[in-house]
């Protein structure tokens, strides 16, 4: 669990690497710090109160959990932890068979990487300060609420748990509704709040630096299996089991993604295999515990052919989700939530029968009732604080600001100094704007030919 925890925390610099590599050269410190600061933000909140309104004994019907119960981890450090002459028994907190500091640890990790998702919708555009105050309170009301819902059940981590993990008894193995559902759905409300980039969708805004967004992809895949197998909160064959379906599953995607755009584009496009993989990643997150290897295999088509179209989505509706969080992130965790209903497998761990395996539409049902809930609060939630934090310091740069570049204006620095390269050359610096990748048909991850 230790390893767990740290391979997942790894998987916020990794998406800082993805969504950097995928904007604009003049954003790609401002994108990469606010993966970074949701960091420091979140993991601070977690200390205080988030962890106890998360997995605190139930207050509210399945609602929440008691915030004042384990403020600033009360509780959860007293005990012995080494072995004296007056004092031979070792006993502290536990978490099922774990420390619960630990588990701490590793619930902290996914409350950091939800907020961070969301950032890529609104990449180029949003003030550094608007973000962190959307950020805190994004993750006091929506996140910390979400995660009781799905992750709190009896017997390990609170005397009544959540609805939807108790009462709907709907699956949600490592996070697709309360991380990727919730964070797509808060990613398009802030996305039609705050507004389109200056020129979008006219003027193409290509991924500036494949090789990052491919480094990115790489360390996300690496960091899930933390993700998913250390979800089984222990070493088992429940976490072997996630391994294998997380491993098949993102594979499948993959080739799934490259084969929408061979015969949509006429080429595979290394952004299509590393988007495909994020998209793999995000289906099987439900799931890696109720599904065969073959089950697995047939979401992570699924769920990379229909992100693949997804991400299109945005120039038919008109909303300029930059990065595509919401056709990866939302369409994925609905699509990996949701297919529980038709691939569980009864020989899984988790033990159930989906309409493939004769248990008839009751599992299906419930899925889709969880997967909504969270998505439609999620959404009305988000919308509103973005309101708020609109209506109190504004949301985005001015228009100027966006021209010169976000990372000059909210951060007095650049990614790239090409100054040494004027001086010796006399010829001029590249634009620091300029596109540096052939990925001519993409404008974002899986974006497709513009038009």
């Amino acid at each position: 669990m230790l390893v767990s925890t740290a391979l997942v925390l790894l998987m916020t610099p990794g998406l800082a690497f993805f969504y950097g590599g995928m904007v604009r050269s003049k954003s790609v410190l401002n994108m990469m710090m606010m993966s970074l600061s949701a960091t420091g933000l979140v993991g601070v909140l977690w200390v205080l109160y988030g962890y106890s309104m998360s997995f605190g004994n139930d207050v509210g019907g399945g609602l929440l959990g008691d915030p004042g119960q384990h403020f600033g981890l009360a509780g959860l450090f007293v005990g012995n932890y080494l072995a004296t002459d007056s004092a031979p028994d070792v006993t502290f907190p536990l978490v099922g068979t774990i420390p619960a500091l630990v588990f701490v640890a590793f619930q902290a990790t996914f409350a950091i990487i939800t907020v961070a998702l969301i950032s890529g919708a609104v990449a180029d555009r949003m003030k550094f300060g608007a973000w962190l105050l959307f950020a805190g309170l994004w993750a006091t009301i929506v996140y910390f609420p979400v995660a009781h819902w799905v992750f709190s059940f009896d017997g390990v981590t609170a005397e009544t748990g959540g609805w939807i993990a108790n009462t709907l008894k709907a699956i949600d193995f490592a996070g697709g509704t309360a991380v990727h559902i919730n964070a797509g759905a808060a990613a398009l409300a802030l996305a039609l709040v705050i507004g389109k980039r200056q020129g979008w969708p006219r003027e193409p805004m290509r991924p500036h630096n494949l090789t990052l967004v491919m480094l990115g992809a790489g360390l996300l895949w690496f960091g899930w299996f933390g993700f998913n197998a250390g979800s089984a909160v222990g070493a088992s064959g429940i976490a072997g089991f996630a391994m294998i379906n997380t491993l098949a599953a993102t594979c499948a995607a993959m080739l799934a993604w490259l084969a929408v755009e061979r015969v949509r584009d006429g080429k595979p496009t290394s952004l299509g295999a590393a988007s495909g993989i994020v998209a793999g990643l995000v289906a099987i997150t439900p799931s890696c515990s109720s599904v065969s290897p073959l089950g697995a295999i047939a979401i992570g088509i699924i769920a990379g052919a229909l992100c693949a179209l997804a991400v299109g989505l945005k120039f038919r509706f008109g909303y300029d989700d930059s990065l595509d969080v919401v056709g990866v992130h939302l369409v994925g965790g609905l699509a990996g939530t949701l297919l529980i209903g038709f691939f569980a497998d009864p020989g899984s761990p988790a033990a159930v029968a989906g309409l493939f395996y004769g248990g008839g539409v009751d599992q299906l049902w419930r899925q889709a009732v969880g997967a909504f809930a969270v998505l439609i609060y999620s959404f009305v939630l988000s919308l509103i604080l973005a309101l708020i934090v609109k209506a109190i310091i504004g949301l985005r740069i001015t228009e100027e600001e966006e021209s010169t570049g976000i990372d000059e204006t909210e951060h007095a620095e650049t990614g790239y100094d090409f100054s040494s390269h004027r001086g010796l050359s006399g010829l001029g610096a590249p634009r620091p704007d300029a596109a540096t990748n052939s990925a001519a048909a993409h404008v974002s991850a899986g974006a497709g030919k513009e038009g």
